[in-house]
Order: C-alpha cells, then sequence, then structure tokens
C-alpha cells in the first residue's frame, strides 16, 4: 500500500511503500476512503506532542469500508462503511473506564499517533473503538465528524447551557460545532485571527451573530467560550469576555503557555477548563445527531500525495473549514 509516513518531528511526511497490514483478534482493515487533516496531526509533526509511534502514518479522521476482519470481529461485515477517531483503545479496567470516563485513561492510544492512522490506502483499527457512518455524508464530507465534530461536540457540552456562546479560533471544529449551537437556540460570538475577514465572513454564514479579531470584546458578556485555537494567550482574552459565573473551555489537545493575568478576571465563579480527547459514548450521540440536524462539513480535498500541502496550508492559516485526504 502507499502511506504518507512520518520518520521523525520536523520534517515532511515521505511518500512510501508498505506491505499491507493484517488485522489481529477484534480487529478490522479498513480500505481508506477518506482521512481528514487535524490540528492535532500538526502538533504531532511539528514535535509539540511527545513520544509518538515513528515512524508514523498519521491521521485519526478515518473513513473506510471494511476489507478484512480478524479473528472475533462481530460488529461490522465487509464492505461496510466505518469511521475511526482519535480514541483507538483503553484498558477498559481503570476507574476512568469503569466510570464512562475513558477519555482520561492512562493506558490510552491513539490513532495517528501511538496506531498507525489513515494517510495511507489500508489502515487496521479496533472494532470496539469505531463507528458506522451516516448515509447522509460522503466519505470526504463525513472524515471532519470523527474528531472535529467529535471534539466540538464534547466541548459543547462542556460549555453548559450558555446561551452566548464565544468560539475563538474558527476552523475545521468551530464550523461544525456551529452548527449544533444554532441548532440548539445559542447565540454565536466568533473570534478570528486579527484581519481574517474571510474566516469572519464563514462564521457569519454558518449563523454567527458577531464576528471579530481576537483582541476585540464582544457586544455583550459570554455565558461560556471555547477556544479551538492553541493559542494560550487567549485564555485571559475570553475570562475578559465572560460575565459572572461563566466558563472558558480549552479544546485543544496542545496549547502555547498560557500567561499570568489578573485574579480579577477570574473572579466572581468563572472557570477554566480542559477537553481530553472523546469517548464512544461522544461518538454514538453525535453521529446520531449531526444528520438531523443537518450539519454539513465545508471541506477542501487533497490526493493522498498532497499531504505536506494539506498540512502546510492548515499550518498557515489557509484552509476554510477542514482539509480531507482523498483516495
Amino acid at each position: 500500500m502507499r502511506a504518507m509516513r512520518l520518520e521523525a518531528a520536523r520534517r515532511p511526511l515521505a511518500l512510501v511503500e508498505l506491505p499491507r497490514p493484517e488485522p489481529g483478534p477484534g480487529q478490522i482493515l479498513l480500505q481508506v476512503r477518506a482521512c481528514g487533516v487535524c490540528r492535532t496531526d500538526l502538533h504531532v509533526a511539528d514535535g509539540e506532542l511527545a513520544d509518538p509511534k515513528l515512524p508514523l502514518i498519521l491521521g485519526h479522521e478515518i473513513v473506510g469500508t471494511v476489507a478484512a476482519k480478524g479473528p472475533g470481529v462481530e460488529r461490522f461485515h465487509d464492505g461496510q462503511r466505518v469511521g475511526v477517531p482519535w480514541l483507538g483503545a483503553t484498558c477498559g479496567a481503570c476507574e476512568f473506564c469503569r466510570s464512562g470516563r475513558e477519555n482520561l485513561c492512562d493506558g490510552a492510544r491513539f490513532t495517528g499517533y501511538q496506531i498507525d492512522g489513515g494517510y495511507a490506502e489500508y489502515a487496521v483499527a479496533d472494532q470496539r473503538f469505531c463507528f458506522p457512518i451516516p448515509d447522509a455524508y460522503s466519505d470526504a464530507e463525513a472524515a471532519p465528524l470523527l474528531c472535529a465534530g467529535l471534539i466540538g461536540y464534547r466541548s459543547l457540552r462542556m460549555a453548559g447551557d450558555a446561551r452566548r456562546l464565544g468560539i475563538y479560533g474558527f476552523g475545521a471544529a468551530a464550523h461544525i460545532v456551529a452548527q449544533v449551537a444554532r441548532h440548539e437556540g445559542r447565540e454565536l460570538y466568533c473570534f478570528t485571527r486579527p484581519g481574517d475577514k474571510e474566516a469572519g465572513r464563514f462564521a457569519k454564514e454558518v449563523g454567527a451573530t458577531w464576528a471579530g479579531d481576537s483582541t476585540a470584546l464582544p457586544p455583550e458578556p459570554l455565558d461560556a467560550a471555547i477556544i479551538y485555537a492553541p493559542v494560550g494567550s487567549l485564555v485571559p482574552a475570553a475570562l475578559r469576555a465572560l460575565r459572572k459565573g461563566g466558563t472558558v473551555v480549552c479544546a485543544g489537545i496542545h496549547m502555547s503557555d498560557i500567561p499570568s493575568f489578573p485574579y480579577e478576571i477570574l473572579w466572581g465563579e468563572r472557570s477554566v477548563r480542559s477537553v481530553a480527547n472523546l469517548t464512544r459514548a461522544d461518538g454514538e450521540a453525535f453521529l446520531a445527531l449531526a444528520p438531523k440536524i443537518p450539519v454539513r462539513t465545508k471541506i477542501q480535498t487533497f490526493p493522498l500525495e498532497q499531504a505536506n500541502d494539506a498540512m502546510d496550508r492548515l499550518r498557515s492559516g489557509r484552509i476554510t473549514g477542514a482539509a480531507v485526504l482523498t483516495l
């Protein structure tokens, strides 16, 4: 099979020919149809997330069809369309797994990080951590739902019942969660890179009440804010935009250092919390909800061999919506 493989951090991916993997017990082999390019892929490739499996095939927003099944696989049938998310395995026995918080499992393993992912013609995945893909979406349209959608959905739930919701960093996750938030009757206030008029227009297209740059205060105090951009300085900026009792949700897996800030902008029972990974329950709930709204993903597609170009465009903010590799 062809694959775009990371040989070492901070180096471009290499196009390589590899043996097709074989599924083990409880695993399925997928013929990959599409794989989203996520900002987490950039964090791994740029050396910002420690200790990835190297060499490594990136990609954790995988849509494919079942090409083979390992012993004991009963959930899926040959040819079925299946999605693979970031969470690839857990221990199943720790206090977090037993209490429905498997996203916090210390023994968790992640697709495109410790497990080879979907920047390839084939990928192997644990059947327990895969999802059927709703028929309403094409392969490429469905790919961003598997991380941008799932993490966006989890971060929205962490924001509680906030009526006025701020979103910092209007990319793949934000454009999906914005549609869910508007469906739930929330007001959206979207913050973009200074001078990024295209992102502001896009935010308005998906229902934002207001869009401005990340240095501005919204016209009304926010009940909650979700930060998708990996920029620590946005935490105090978001705190300043909150009303008393509000919550700042940090949705990324990596963020630059948060600068010191005066206690007065945290006081008044404001809170800051992070979102870690996802659970299978998140996936089941979101993938059932998305076609009912319906959530529409805006995508820019690239052939597998152009994975480096797609990543460079995402890194420099030249992707509107989500980038997806198609095979």
